[in-house]
Order: C-alpha cells, then sequence, then structure tokens
C-alpha cells in the first residue's frame, strides 16, 4: 500500500488525523516545520497508537526537501494541512500569509504533478463562506472573504479547480471546516496555542487553569436566542474521520467539496456553560464590545457529507468540552509544560 503524505501532520487536526490513519492501517509520512507544533505532538501519536511516525522537519516551500520526500517513499495521496492559520495575525502579516499558504501549496502540486500524485485532500475553511449568503451553508453558497486568512483558503480552492481543469485525472477533495474543538480521549494530543489563544474555547480552557483571568464575551446583543454570536463547533475526531472517508469514499477524478461540522448552532454563553459543566467549576466571563467584522450566526449544512462521504459528526458540544478539559487539566503548558 502506498504511502500518504501528511503535510501540517504534527499540528491540531493534522495529528488527530494520524492517529485515525494509523489506527486503520494507513502509512502516513509527515512533513511539518515545526512553526505553529512541536515535535512532542508526534511523540504522543506514537504513544497512542504504538506505531513509529516518518517525519522530515522542513518546510513545503522548500523544493529541493519536497523532491527528496517523493523520491524516497512511494507516496499515492496528500492530505494537505500545512499552513498559518489565524484571522488576526493574517491581518498584520498578510505577506506571509500569502507566502507560507498559497505558494506552499503551489510547490506541493508541483511536486505531486511530477511524480505523477494526483490524489489530495486540502483542509479548507468555512472562512470562504465570508458573510454568510443563508443559513445552514452549503457548498452551493456564495464565496467571498474577509481576511487573508480566508483568502488563501479561497485562492488555494481556486488553484485546484484550475489545475484539474488543466488535467482532468486529478482527484481533489476540499473539506470546508467549521470550527474545531476538543481533544483525543487520552489527553496526550490536543490543541496547544502558541501565546494567547485566538479561539474561544481553549481561551475558555486556559481561564479555566488559571492562566487567564476572564473570558472576553464579545458583545451580547446579536440576534441571537441570548445576544452572543452562534456557530458550529466539530470535535477534531469527528473532522479527523471526515478525511479517512474523503480519502475512501472519493476515488473517481473530480473536485469534490464538503462541508464538515454538525449543523448545530452553539452559542458563546452556551460553550462557556458546557465547558462550566465539563471542568466542575464556575468560568469567569465579561461583556465587551462586539469584535469588527464579526458576524451573528454561522452554521452548516452537512447533508452532502452525509450521503456522498457517508459521514456525520457524532459528538456533540458536552463531549467536546470535556475531551478538552481532559487534555487542558493534564497539559496546562500544553507540549512543552
Amino acid at each position: 500500500m502506498k504511502s500518504i503524505l501528511v503535510t501540517g501532520g504534527a499540528g491540531y487536526i493534522g495529528s488527530h488525523t494520524l492517529v485515525e490513519l494509523i489506527s486503520r492501517g494507513y502509512d502516513p509520512i509527515v512533513v511539518d516545520n515545526f512553526s505553529n507544533s512541536s515535535p512532542i505532538c508526534l511523540q504522543r501519536v506514537e504513544q497512542i497508537t504504538g506505531k513509529s511516525v516518518k517525519c522530515y522537519n522542513a518546510d513545503i516551500r522548500n523544493k529541493a526537501v519536497m523532491q527528496q520526500i517523493f523520491e524516497e517513499n512511494q507516496i499515492g495521496s496528500v492530505i494537505h494541512f500545512a499552513g498559518l492559520k489565524a484571522v488576526g495575525e493574517s491581518v498584520a502579516m498578510p505577506l506571509e500569509y500569502y507566502n507560507n499558504n498559497v505558494y506552499g501549496t503551489i510547490v506541493l502540486l508541483q511536486t505531486m504533478q511530477k511524480f505523477g500524485v494526483k490524489t489530495i485532500v486540502f483542509s479548507s475553511s468555512a472562512t470562504v463562506y465570508g458573510t454568510p449568503e443563508r443559513l445552514p451553508l452549503d457548498e452551493t453558497c456564495r464565496l467571498s472573504t474577509t481576511n487573508p486568512y480566508g483568502a488563501t483558503k479561497l485562492m488555494i480552492e481556486g488553484i485546484l479547480q484550475d489545475l484539474y481543469v488543466s488535467d482532468n485525472s486529478w482527484n481533489i477533495t476540499l473539506l470546508r471546516y467549521f470550527n474545531p474543538v476538543g481533544a483525543h480521549e487520552s489527553g496526550l494530543i490536543g490543541e496547544d496555542p502558541k501565546g494567547v489563544p485566538n479561539n474561544l474555547t481553549p481561551y475558555i480552557a486556559q481561564v479555566a487553569t488559571g492562566k487567564l483571568p476572564f473570558v472576553r464575551v464579545m458583545g451580547n446583543d446579536y440576534p441571537t436566542p441570548d445576544g452572543t454570536g452562534v456557530r458550529d463547533y466539530i470535535h477534531v475526531v469527528d473532522l479527523a474521520l471526515g478525511h479517512i472517508k474523503a480519502l475512501e469514499k472519493m476515488q473517481s477524478s473530480g473536485v469534490h467539496v464538503f462541508n464538515l461540522g454538525t449543523g448545530k448552532g452553539y452559542s458563546v454563553l452556551d460553550v462557556i456553560h458546557a465547558f462550566e459543566r465539563a471542568c466542575g467549576k464556575p468560568i469567569p466571563y465579561q461583556i465587551v464590545a462586539r469584535r469588527p467584522g464579526d458576524i451573528a450566526s454561522c452554521f452548516a449544512d452537512c447533508t452532502k457529507a452525509n450521503k456522498q462521504l457517508d459521514w456525520q459528526a457524532h459528538l456533540g458540544i458536552d463531549e467536546m468540552c470535556q475531551s478538552l478539559w481532559n487534555w487542558q487539566s493534564k497539559n496546562p503548558n500544553g507540549f512543552e509544560g
């Protein structure tokens, strides 16, 4: 069986996908420059699975190393996670995001093309929908972006679409994630943000451990049930399984596009209260002004993935928060703690 190259495999979603791949008998190979991740994460994956993980400490923009990886291994397909991923940072550092995410993908695709590897599952994002045209969001909704991070995801989707037009033998799957939450049940791997977290749930988790004083709830005057923003959160293990379904079900050439979410919207206060249940203590929070550019609600229609991939999310907000607390309480300082 040919190997699966997992770019960014030491990252949050990548590492959970590695565990699920290995547990199903696949042979993944990782390339990661560890700018957003830790080598310790791969040691933990080996601990969970009992299997060693072959890893190249390299940047996918390095053409020579990418060629070396394909020369040294029988690679049959690629799952592409590698990329910078913070919305706020992308606004401050747009050139770095375009260089890393877009140029890095071009180098990857050129190398795949050279070695005749034409199956790729791309880690896209619900950010490509911008301000929702309608809810729930399905794969036919209008695409637009409100920040450079989202623009890189949409641009890469366009590059992949154009690549297929030029060569119909490519098998391309675009997975548009909603908001990944949670951790592996072992508590050995989970989300390990650098510095102050940008996302809600790791921020709540650090408030629960005492690293941060309180949660800032940005706006309570939205047209939602409790006035706070509503989002679609998905357990990272459900998300990881979506990649495996994409590899197994999408065997024909084409560009296949799927939303991966629960199809349910949870408000900021819903998430805080679920985390309180998970950790058994109150989570202090303060209501502050809305954050510019935020929208009231965003959640997915995942009917297409349900039908064509035979995939659906099984874990709810309580399981997401329980697994996140299990990880955070055991690793209050992340992998380097």
